[in-house]
């Protein structure tokens, strides 16, 4: 087992593998509560009952896509990267195509794994590993850093710290509120733990959170431990029915919607695993090792994720805390995975991670995975204009994939204007253009 994860070659240990998957996985919990919500349209009071998901299965699904998913990556990629249900794509399967578009739930889980079997093809190709490979790697630092800018704001909104403020966007919470009080202080115990060098400060400080929020009434007590596992024979297989009427598959419509979640998936993933890979010093000579298993294990698990009944299933980068906490192989995944299995029994006793508990480390690994900033030429403006734009829209469109876009259309002009046009990789040429024409026509 130490062999096949490398653990002599990577400096790790079982315990530091095991910390960090759990510490992933308590990062990526709140998916199982937030997914079925969100593709059930929970907050859409008035919609017929008859058209929504059933609750129950995609719990169900959530948490076995996410095991499957994360599961595969560790096996094949052995990468420490855990998968699940992604946020931003469970909402525009939720609100923008069934809600908004009217499409039946059934058939948008065969949109999504049409958009998986796609990608399952171009990532045997070695398509996806080419363009992974072919990102400068002035941008994969500037991805990195953006998506630990993203993931913050995600902590600090999440936690009430930053709110909705209508005169300027956003604005300074209610620091007297319950909740956002508990992530302050699991934030300065987080930044205490971190600052001593106690390299499990992520995972303790979320422990200390929780175990404070129950003290002051902040975080609920678990009733029970253990609860029935509910039935995924509502969605289980769905997405294979509307293949028998293709004139409701096949239309405009539908095509819009494989093709943003192809585009959104294609460049979350990637910046994900860039990311995640950077802060484990994996990353050999801009050259990610094993890239082409890592996205074949994620385009597996979408497949896997829409015959169980979810919408696209991507990497998280929540995995950056499970390495802030240790983890180097993809033996913490696997530990991950098997945590979201033993979260079908024990789902009561996740009633303790909210996003209180979880803030503290979004925040923290945003501040560790910031530091690739120091590694991009600021000097250059050629490279500094697509950098910062990449960094910056990030957090402030609220979207991975944004960010990455507006840096890829950015890149190739900057670097024309400067005479070094040789020196862009034709397939940045290619991203550049498609970028743009997604902002005209799709987006």
């Amino acid at each position: 087992m130490k062999n096949y994860f490398r653990f002599n070659e990577l400096g790790t240990n079982y315990r530091r593998e095991i910390l960090g998957g759990l510490t992933t996985f308590l990062s990526m919990a709140y998916i199982l509560v937030v997914n079925p919500v969100m593709l059930t349209l929970q907050s859409i009071e008035d919609y017929p009952d008859e058209l929504r998901m059933d609750y129950g299965a995609v719990f169900a699904a959530t948490a076995l896509a996410a095991a499957i998913g994360s599961i595969l990556m560790g096996l094949i990629a052995r990468y420490p990267i855990s998968l699940a249900p992604g946020m931003g794509l469970n909402a525009f399967f939720a609100f923008t195509v069934v809600l908004g578009f009217g499409i039946p739930w059934q058939t948008a889980l065969s949109g999504v794994l049409i958009s998986g079997i796609i990608f399952v093809l171009l990532s045997l190709s070695g398509i996806r590993e080419k363009i992974i490979n072919a990102i400068p790697v002035e941008l994969k630092y500037a991805v990195g850093a953006g998506i630990g800018l993203f993931i913050t704001f995600v902590g600090f909104q999440n936690a009430g710290i930053i709110t909705n403020d209508d005169s300027v966007l956003v604005g300074l919470g209610d620091l007297t509120s319950g909740n956002t009080l508990l992530a302050v202080f699991g934030i300065v115990v987080t930044v205490i733990l971190m600052t001593r060098g106690v390299k499990s400060g992520v995972f303790i400080g979320m422990v200390i959170t929780a175990i404070a929020g129950m003290i002051f009434g902040q975080v609920p007590v678990p009733e029970k431990i253990i609860g029935a596992v509910p039935s995924i024979a509502p969605t289980f297989g769905v997405a294979f029915d509307a293949f028998g009427n293709p004139g409701d598959l096949f239309t405009g419509q539908m095509l819009i919607v494989i093709l943003t979640f192809l585009f959104v998936a294609f460049f979350d993933t990637a910046g994900t695993l860039v990311a995640v890979a950077q802060q484990a010093g994996l990353m050999k000579d801009n050259v990610l090792p094993r890239v082409g298993k890592g996205l074949l294990a994620d385009s597996l698990s979408i497949v896997s994720g829409a015959i169980l009944g979810t919408s696209t299933t991507t990497s998280y980068v929540e995995s950056t805390s499970g390495v802030a906490a240790g983890a180097r192989s993809g033996f913490a995944a696997v530990v991950t995975g098997l945590l979201f299995i033993l979260s079908l029994f024990f789902f009561p006793l996740l009633s303790v991670v909210t996003s209180a508990v979880t803030a503290p480390a979004l925040v923290i690994v945003g501040v560790l995975m910031a530091s690739s900033l120091k590694n991009i030429d600021w000097h250059k403006f050629e490279v500094a204009v697509p950098a910062f734009f990449t960094v910056i829209m990030m957090p402030m469109t609220y979207s991975i994939a944004t960010g990455i876009a507006c840096g890829f259309i950015f890149y190739p002009i900057t670097m024309s204007m400067k005479g070094r046009a040789k020196e862009v990789h034709p397939i940045m040429w290619g991203l550049g253009v498609v970028f743009l024409l997604y902002f005209i026509f799709l987006k």
